[in-house]
């Protein structure tokens, strides 16, 4: 396995989202809209996705 990631974009604004997912926006590193981000392609960040996933496109 060669260090796979998976580029993140944020699509949808986060203001009035519930809490949490806002923190998890952040611990991603998604400050502001239509930034993209690489993270490992690990279980711990699918999860992150899978919480957000109505605020993110994902690219493999």
């Amino acid at each position: 396995m060669a260090d796979k990631t998976i580029k993140v974009t944020l699509v949808k604004s986060p203001i009035g989202a519930v809490p949490k997912h806002k923190k998890t926006l952040e611990a991603m590193g998604l400050r502001k809209m239509h930034k993209t981000v690489e993270l490992p392609d690990n279980a711990a960040t699918k999860g992150q996705i899978a919480q957000v996933s109505y605020m993110v496109k994902v690219e493999e």
